[in-house]
């Protein structure tokens, strides 16, 4: 039975070129078997589009059919010339598309359009560390030292990983490249892949002598100390990142980043609540009734707050712009004072007849 190959790829009879092809990558990359496709659909799409792809096999398709078969180049059902048994019967197929759909898909078996870098620089890794504040710590600010263990640059040779006068020789195994081919069977059939070579590391070169202190990756490890900026404002979960102090990348590799995850500890009188303060103060009766000025401690200092006659247990009171600096905004937040009337024990007859005698 003939194959509806224009069905298969979803365009009319009458598509371009163009559509034709654009058709059969949006087809291919959905059914692709790496993705979670159908293994047998893809083959059935590849397919399709090695006769629609093809001007003459185009044309004797639209003329004969599928069921076409003669010894003068045609074709029975692609099974001499499409299908993934193309790729051991000399088939034409378009690497190009594949790498275009697929990105990094086709660097990886080999195929894709630019191979100029033999050698891909592995960067160093990223380090997070928890650092702890003590709560005015972080509110104003200041400098702060650390100390952490890192894969450092080799001093010795330079992050080379030669020994310093050892000989440099073009690798015999790439012959100075940095990769070497292969054969690698797929599910796309047999496909020449590019890979970086084991014995130099993709450098194309090699050592008579590795460095002696990194043992030839360029890197050791050492202790770090390290001065810190830490901004005013800053509050626990957010984080530092100091670009390039992370782990040094071998043979020369750009550095990974440092992540300072920052952990502010409890106040045993200030509260936080992102950049406003709290704190309760305690009153007594008399001071509730008559009103007073009491002394309030703040992350600045000693301020007086004035209590008016009659405040009741509970009332909060603010005082603007006493609280902890804007990290990135001006300004401040506010601290907020909860009074909290002290009900004396153990009075006096006396003082609790007075207290009958005022109606309280």
């Amino acid at each position: 039975m003939s194959k509806d190959y224009y069905s298969v790829l979803g365009v009319s009879k009458g598509a371009s070129s163009d559509e034709i092809k654009t058709a059969f990558r949006k087809k291919a990359h959905e059914h692709h078997p790496d993705k979670g496709g159908d293994e047998e659909k893809f083959k059935e799409i590849n397919e399709a589009y090695q006769v629609l792809g093809n001007e003459t096999k185009r044309k004797q398709y639209d003329q004969f059919g599928t069921t076409f078969n003669n010894n003068g180049g045609g074709f029975s059902g692609g099974q001499n010339w499409g299908g993934f048994s193309g790729f051991q019967n000399g088939a034409n197929f378009d690497f190009d598309d594949i790498s275009d759909m697929f990105g990094g898909f086709g660097d990886i078996f080999g195929f894709g359009r630019s191979h100029s870098r033999s050698r891909r620089e592995t960067a160093g890794r990223d380090i997070e560390i928890l650092v702890k504040l003590d709560f005015l710590e972080a509110v104003f600010g200041g400098e702060k030292e650390i100390s952490f263990s890192k894969k450092s640059k080799c001093d010795k040779c330079d992050g080379s990983g030669a020994e310093p006068g050892a000989k440099v020789e073009t690798c015999p195994s790439c012959h100075g490249s940095g990769f070497v081919v292969k054969l690698q069977r797929t599910i796309l059939g047999n496909i020449q892949t590019k890979q970086a070579c084991s014995q130099c590391g993709g450098e194309g070169k090699t050592y008579s002598e590795n460095c002696s202190k990194c043992g030839g990756s360029g890197v050791y490890k050492k202790q770090e100390d390290l001065k810190v900026k830490i901004p005013a404002g800053i509050n626990s979960g957010e984080s530092i990142r100091l670009s390039g102090k992370g782990e040094a990348g071998e043979k020369g590799a750009p550095a990974g980043d440092l992540f300072l995850r920052i952990q502010v500890l409890p106040h045993k009188k200030f509260q936080r609540d992102d950049y406003d303060i709290k704190t309760e103060e305690e009153i007594s009766v008399t001071q509730a009734i008559l009103g007073d000025k009491i002394e309030i401690d703040t992350v600045e200092g000693k301020v007086k707050l004035k209590i008016p006659e009659g405040t009741q247990s509970g009332t909060i009171f603010k005082l603007k712009e006493k609280g902890v600096s804007r990290l990135r905004a001006n300004g401040k937040g506010d601290h907020y004072v909860r009074v909290k009337v002290k009900i004396p024990k153990n009075l006096t007859k006396k003082q609790k007849n007075t207290l009958v005698e005022l109606g309280l």
